[in-house]
């Protein structure tokens, strides 16, 4: 059946209400129609007692209605029809009773009282008034008809053979108003049960919605939650817990804490109720490790019991990686503007200096022991000079001209000014992309980037190594990846600083050039073991920068 909830109780309590009513009514007929007839076949035997026989008949009749009326019971979707049709059989059934046992005499006209009593149980309070009123009319009817004579008599029944008029205006008077009065007495108390029940059942329903939208917010929040015993063992793990984690409920259900989340080797509920922002390290896999931020709190139940300690917490790996690089961003804005003004400041008399010195070198009087320090000096002045353009580039990145270029094609003519320029002669370098791959970028921009990680890639390969480039135009990545050494985990968050250089005569300005060119764009690099044992450089674009698809797969050596 569809409806609301409290729709539904009503529709099952008023089927379980009906049964109870047939099953009760058939053991009233039984108990007081056996007891007459019994009455009865103690004055007359059966073949005289007609009123022993009808009141039999009767009877079975009324255990043949009942099977009926319960099958019928069983098949019903609504029950007003039902109910009015067993509302008029108990009244036709009743005022025969009355009548096969002494019309105003009779001892069974409180079974109306029965009957309008049955009526409230089911019916509004008008309903009820109106069972009331039918009851009355019909049994002053029966009453009146009894007066003049009008019913039959037949051999062994009960009806006295003289009746006052004033006995049956007595008795009229007297049922009519026990009728009413039952009515609504009946009708008042069965409509404050009904409404009391119906809010009661709706309380519980609240209850039973309250519990199962907690159990789906449990399911489907994005937090995972667990539930940790007095004990310290896992009582409660839900699906975000088990997504961040790989541990599946029936794995960790029941096991001390300490046994998941190592970090909790001394469990004490104390100390960890009220911790509101804690983090704590878990080690998912031999190569993936998470940072998880917590907080715990006591958990009670509606009675107020203690049901235990409620951890939640949420994986912070990717969070704690984007704070990092925001920090990086920070420190790379403050050198920037720190080498901007040092540029300024240095490069007029550094260009001072090495004229100076240049002019110097022009006198026939310098010894040749100076004309050598001279050298040198114009030299590293050449030398600081070109750092300072480096830090002015890094200062003050031009803005970006972006174009639709072939990446592919760029990478090509890269790669054959590298082999060209003798640098790396032992060197293999594999091209794997598709040809042409078309982005929009900063043509100028994204030419020094690859250049800077190509030439950082071969002086890693050499003397005999190999390099290899790859494009995956899906994801807008591009990969350089080489088979040296390598760079230790503790190096690669403070790769891309400036200053920073694994190099004997780096500056460490050409890494953190190459991280502010791929920002500019909105992209992210980052660097991970490769595949041929040594770095593995991504550069990751993003969506606005990426173009139209390529044709074919380039698959090729050069040495």
């Amino acid at each position: 059946m569809a409806g609301t909830p409290v729709q539904k109780y009503i529709y099952n309590a008023s089927r379980r209400l009906l049964s109870w009513y047939l099953a009760i009514r058939l053991v009233v007929v039984c108990f007081f129609l056996g007891g007459t007839i019994f009455y009865q076949l103690q004055q007359n035997s059966w073949v005289e007692s007609s009123v022993a026989r009808y009141l039999s008949y009767l009877t079975l009749l009324t255990v043949l209605q009942t099977v009926i009326s319960g099958n019928v019971l069983t098949r019903l979707r609504r029950y007003r029809h039902f109910i009015n049709a067993q509302l008029c059989w108990d009244l036709f059934f009743v005022v025969l009773v009355i009548y096969l046992t002494g019309g105003v005499d009779s001892l069974y006209s409180f079974l109306f009282i029965l009957v309008i009593i049955a009526a409230s149980a089911f019916c509004p309070r008008p309903q009820v008034l109106v069972v009331a009123s039918a009851s009355s009319i019909l049994y002053g009817s029966l009453l009146d008809l009894q007066y003049y004579g009008y019913l039959p008599i037949f051999n062994g029944q009960m009806l006295p053979k003289e009746t006052h008029h004033y006995d049956v205006f007595y008795a009229v008077f007297l049922h009519v108003g026990a009728f009413f009065l039952t009515a609504l007495l009946s009708g008042t108390l069965a409509e404050r049960l009904r409404r009391s029940e119906e809010a009661r059942e709706k309380r519980e329903i609240d209850y039973g919605e309250l519990e199962r939208l907690n159990q789906s917010i449990l399911t489907n929040i994005n937090s995972g939650l667990m539930v940790i015993n007095a004990d310290g063992r896992i009582r409660s793990f839900n699906n975000a817990a088990s997504r961040i984690t790989g541990c599946h409920l029936e794995e960790v259900y029941n096991r001390p804490i300490e046994a998941i989340f190592p970090e909790f080797d001394t469990f004490d509920p104390e100390a960890l109720d009220g911790i509101e922002r804690g983090e704590l390290y878990f080690c998912k896999s031999a190569e993936e490790v998470l940072t998880l931020g917590y907080s715990a709190s006591q958990v009670v139940d509606r009675n107020k019991d203690n049901l235990g300690l409620l951890i939640a917490f949420q994986d912070l790996t990717e969070f704690k990686a984007l704070e990092e690089q925001l920090k990086r961003t920070d420190r790379l804005a403050a050198v920037g503007r720190l080498a901007s003004g040092l540029a300024h400041e240095i490069r007029n008399p550094l260009a001072s200096i090495s004229g100076s010195v240049q002019l110097l070198l022009e006198d026939e009087k310098v010894s040749d022991e100076d004309r050598q320090l001279m050298r040198i000096v114009v030299k590293e002045a050449d030398r600081l000079s070109l750092l300072l353009s480096d830090f002015l580039v890094f200062a003050r990145p031009a803005p970006l001209q972006v174009e639709t270029i072939d990446i592919a094609l760029l990478l090509d003519e890269l790669i054959a000014l590298l082999v060209a320029s003798g640098q790396f002669p032992g060197v293999v370098i594999d091209k794997a992309y598709q040809r042409p791959v078309l982005m929009n970028v900063d043509p100028q921009k994204m030419h020094q980037v690859l250049w800077d990680l190509l030439i950082n890639a071969g002086e890693a390969a050499r003397p005999e190594g190999k390099i290899r480039v790859g494009i995956d135009e899906a994801k807008g990545e591009i990969i350089i990846e080489d088979t040296g050494s390598g760079i230790a985990k503790e190096d690669r968050d403070k790769l891309f600083e400036p200053f920073f250089t694994t190099k004997e005569r780096g500056t460490g300005l050409g890494l953190a050039n190459v991280y502010a060119n791929i920002e500019a764009h909105h992209g992210r690099i980052y660097v991970e073991p490769g595949s041929l044992g040594g770095a593995q450089f991504i550069i990751e674009l993003p969506d606005e920068c990426r173009g139209g698809q390529g044709r074919g797969m380039q698959d090729e050596k050069i040495i």
